[in-house]
């Protein structure tokens, strides 16, 4: 159980102890500053610890932002501070320092000041927070816009406080703050006007983000079960289904902000299990297709790749922007001044296809017509959406100048921890690893060049080669232009674009050379080896962003990394016989599958694994 260390003399009528209790903490009480040290050395260092004024007068959820939320190690509002074990020693060492400076301590119901540049702080919480601020400690603050939060002076503020505590819905603020303040126009006036009641109908019973993230899965494919049974009626129910997984997908980030249980499982399945599900439905639509007799495995691969390749543009533009400082470029004034006309917001959202707008238009259209008519219409969506994204990014980055630098002097660039975060999305494998080393340069213009060249080799060499050495020779080569784009940092101004130049490449050979290959089977397996690789490159995505890194070097060389597994194709390809290659294609999908899985699932569940929370689902 967490501790509450309760500072100064109880206030007649003050709810602050029942407050701390129903938030699941044991309330002790401090006389002084030299009892609240000797409480802090009490308690355990694996539990969390706070300090909170007598005091205080706020709302509930003022506290429960302030004290509960498990993301960060050091928080504060103001009367009140937490700390989890990871801040334990920074808060230890404030409190020592504000009891040494009060000469051990001071009775009463105001702690003695410091003779510190804060000593016009009141309150001992407050103190050792800017003490803590003092010492360079980042001590997260929470946004509490109306909620209130104070440590009153004397009784005429402590009633206007309790007036003011008493003036807003502590609830009402709680339900909207558990709705993202950014979304998709769909998920805003469809889904979350009222998701936000089954958010908060789950905590009351004790349901947790994990368990209706799992149910939304579960759903989903149970949607795609539906839609693989090949009947209208089939369809119709997918649709629905489909929409509801939605719902509750929605439902467990709002229960999650609703009640602050946030945990790293919970950021491994939310972070994964919205692209199993929309990947594993258009498997379902396929196979409802094929026993119509239409064979649209190839629209489900090719739908699945563009929205794969328009994530990576999403993260490697994001990547490559990570440390920027501000936005000066004329396309993102033109933006910033298209967001203060209302509407052109609202249908900017839309025309990106989010997941709200895409998993809606794939629900009516698989309930109405038919799966190829459902695939057809969502990759014309996902070329134009992708499209307008990446040409405004284009631009952005074009026009984009540093900071404080004078025109024409220098354009910005990249840090050098983006460009190790481009580089590890590259996904680059034991083949073009030793040229790189051999043949290191400088930064400059024309890497995005060898990257987009050796995409177009390997997607025109398949489609006008199809199986053969001439393919095999041209895969050679797009390996050597694969360690040519990369043979360099990834600084440039357009080098974002190199992972995304890679993930093409890489699917779109796999595509290519399946559909050519007169297979049954072909496609399929095709299918679930891009689905594996895809799920390995949405696993370094994630572990990026929690700041933990790439995936280990010995997964990437196991298997094969981007350039050796489209040379691999290649090679096997011109070796086999179709039936053959459909073999090859299956064992290669469940041994990449497997060994990334397996590796992301040790990581993910590890106690070392970062919580990454995403905030802005990505289009």
């Amino acid at each position: 159980m967490s501790t509450a260390i309760l500072t100064g003399s109880p206030v007649p009528g003050s709810s602050i102890e029942g407050d701390l209790r129903s938030l699941g903490f044991d309330v002790r009480t401090a006389a002084d500053a030299g009892d609240a040290e000797a409480l802090l050395a009490a308690v355990p260092g694996d539990r969390r610890v706070a300090v909170v004024d007598a005091r205080f007068v706020g709302h509930e959820h003022a506290l429960r932002l302030g004290l509960t939320d498990p993301r960060f190690p050091l928080a504060a509002i103001p009367g009140a501070l937490t700390a989890q074990p990871a801040g334990r020693q920074a808060l230890t060492r404030a409190m020592a320092r504000e009891n040494s400076a009060s000469g051990g301590g001071a009775g009463g119901g105001a702690l003695a000041r410091t003779t510190s540049s804060v000593e016009d702080v009141d309150s001992l919480a407050d103190r050792i927070v800017a003490s803590l601020d003092a010492d360079g400690v980042d001590v997260h603050r929470p946004e509490l816009g109306s909620l209130v939060a104070e440590v009153p002076a004397d009784p005429q503020a402590r009633n206007e406080a309790r007036q003011a505590v008493a003036a807003v819905d502590d609830e009402a603020v709680r339900l909207k703050s558990a709705v993202k303040a950014r979304d998709g126009f769909f998920t805003t006036h469809f889904i979350s006007p009222y998701s936000r009641y089954i958010a908060r109908w789950c905590a009351r019973r004790g349901l947790t983000p994990n368990q209706v993230t799992t149910a939304s899965l579960i759903t989903a494919l149970i949607a795609a079960a539906c839609a693989a049974t090949g009947t209208r009626t089939g369809f119709v129910a997918a649709g629905v289904l489909l929409i509801a997984s939605f719902v509750l997908d929605c439902t467990d980030g709002q229960l999650a902000r609703y009640s602050l249980q946030y945990s790293t499982l919970g950021a491994w399945l939310d972070a994964t299990f919205d692209r199993a599900k929309e990947y594993a439905y258009y498997a379902g639509l396929a196979l409802g297709a094929a026993r119509g007799g239409d064979d649209v495995w190839a629209l489900a691969l090719g739908a699945m790749i563009l929205q794969t390749c328009r994530h990576v543009v999403d993260f490697s533009f994001n990547e490559a922007n990570h440390d920027a400082t501000a936005n000066t470029s004329p396309t993102a004034a033109l933006s910033d001044k298209l967001d203060s006309v209302g509407w052109t917001v609202w249908v900017r959202r839309m025309i990106v296809l989010p997941i709200g707008e895409r998993w809606a238009m794939i629900a009516v259209l698989t309930a109405v017509t038919t799966p190829r008519v459902t695939f057809v219409v969502l990759l014309i969506g996902c070329a134009f959406a992708a499209t307008y994204t990446t040409a405004g990014r284009v631009l952005r980055s074009l026009t984009r100048k540093a900071v404080g630098v004078p025109p024409g002097v220098k354009r910005w660039g990249s840090t050098d921890r983006a460009a190790q975060a481009l580089a590890d999305l590259a996904d680059t494998g034991p083949l073009a690893e030793p040229l790189i080393r051999f043949a290191p340069g400088r930064p400059r213009r024309t890497a995005p060049l060898s990257a987009a060249a050796g995409a177009v080799l390997m997607t025109a060499g398949a489609w006008v080669w199809g199986p053969s050495w001439w393919l095999v020779l041209a895969a050679v080569v797009y390996v050597a232009l694969s360690a040519e784009a990369l043979s360099h940092p990834l600084k440039g101004s357009l080098d974002w674009l190199i992972p995304p130049f890679f993930r093409a490449a890489e699917y779109c050979t796999v595509l290519v050379l399946a559909a050519g290959s007169g297979g049954g089977a072909a496609l399929p397996a095709a299918f679930g080896l891009v689905a594996a690789v895809a799920y390995h490159h949405y696993d370094t995505v994630y572990r990026i962003r929690g700041n933990a890194g790439a995936p280990p070097a010995w997964l990437v060389r196991a298997v094969g990394g981007q350039e050796g597994r489209t040379l691999l194709v290649a090679v096997l390809a011109a070796l086999l016989t179709a039936s053959q290659f459909e073999v090859a294609l299956t064992v290669l999908a469940v041994a990449v599958a497997l060994v990334v899985l397996v590796e992301s699932i040790r990581f993910w569940v590890s106690a070392g694994a970062p919580a990454v929370h995403d905030e802005g689902e990505p289009a």
